[in-house]
């Protein structure tokens, strides 16, 4: 089953990092990736630019999409990056979330939904093609 583990903190935690910080705090990180890919689980990933380079679409129930700089939520902690990996079950994927080398920051684990399940015609023509 496929899990999204979404990276979620304060980003000016990192702000004053000297550069060898950044470096050191990166290997972790790259290790980290590392024993992912290495067990076979780690579908994609990615990290995130600061939330002040993010513009949101509101979409209104009535009227025409809003777009405006920044992030949606004013709020201190911010969705920094993401991991999307394949486990057997919530277990596993809490195992993999609990490494996560991020001190002060917090994990959202959530299972990626099952489209097909769900009665999509689109998705279950690309799991097809797959095959």
């Amino acid at each position: 089953m496929k899990y999204l583990l979404a990276l979620i903190g304060d980003e000016s935690q990192g702000a004053e990092r000297t550069d060898e910080q950044g470096r050191e705090a990166m290997s972790g990180w790259d290790a980290y990736t590392t024993e992912l890919i290495d067990a076979g689980v780690l579908l994609g990933g990615e990290g995130l630019q600061p939330s002040s380079t993010a513009t949101t679409v509101k979409l209104p129930e009535r009227g025409e999409p809003i777009v405006s700089d920044g992030p949606f939520a004013e709020t201190k902690e911010q969705l920094g990056g993401y991991y999307l990996i394949d486990c057997k079950d919530l277990d596993e994927a809490l195992a993999w979330a609990k490494k996560i080398p991020w001190p002060g920051g917090a994990v959202e684990v959530r299972p990626v939904m099952d489209y097909e399940a769900a009665g999509s015609q689109v998705h279950r023509n690309e799991a097809e093609a797959a095959r």
